[in-house]
């Protein structure tokens, strides 16, 4: 009898059965991109349109490479953690982000990742290490920071041209203040960070605490 792994489905992640809708895009008279039967909960309190998914958490297969938008802006606004939902982990040196390790790439720079923008959210310890023992894309590639400061700043989507709301011209990190932030489809929410210390999480956790 071959016994079964059971894989931890990170709270962000898209399920199967959950599909991303596609209403007909046009532009509104403020010159923004806009649904033509746009609801009140497409938009956040910024003004920004979001794009369109159902919500099935559960349901069907794990989309494991797939973020689903809402869940990750939950998240990523209460700076909870993107596996269990669970509070982030927080110290006096700031919140817990994992992160690729870019240190010596051609991404990389004096002082990296203070800056960055990050559309990965938090987590909590526990998860964190989890996460690096079980999932391919983290070993030995990571490397775990402690955020001081890390506000939101804009989001990550779909840019599209206002003269033909019809198909996007890339996707892309927009900032709010930035002007083509009203011809974007919001995907992600950003957050950039400030005070950041790298941390070893086999310190953090000790040797008694569950990991």
């Amino acid at each position: 009898m071959t016994g079964r792994v059971m894989v931890t489905v990170p709270y962000i992640s898209t399920w199967s059965e959950e599909t991303t809708e596609r209403p007909h895009r046009v532009m509104d008279f403020l010159g923004r991109v806009a649904y033509h039967d746009e609801r009140p909960s497409d938009r956040d309190e910024h003004g920004v349109l979001w794009n369109r998914i159902t919500h099935q958490p559960g349901q069907g297969e794990p989309q494991l490479g797939k973020v689903h938008s809402l869940r990750q802006r939950e998240v990523m606004t209460g700076l909870r953690c993107q596996v269990c939902a669970g509070p982030a982990d927080r110290n006096q040196d700031g919140v817990l982000w994992l992160l690729h390790d870019d240190r010596g790439g051609p991404d990389h720079w004096p002082g990296w990742p203070n800056d960055m923008a990050a559309v990965h959210p938090p987590l909590c310890l526990p998860c964190a290490r989890r996460s690096v023992r079980m999932c391919p894309h983290l070993t030995n590639t990571y490397v775990a920071v402690r955020v001081k400061h890390h506000p939101i700043v804009g989001v990550y989507g779909a840019l599209y041209d206002p003269r033909n709301p019809h198909r996007p011209l890339t996707d892309a990190i927009v900032a709010y203040h930035h002007h083509e932030i009203r011809w974007t489809i919001a995907s992600q929410l950003v957050r950039t960070l400030h005070g950041c210390h790298l941390t070893n999480l086999d310190d953090e956790m000790g040797p008694h605490r569950p990991g």
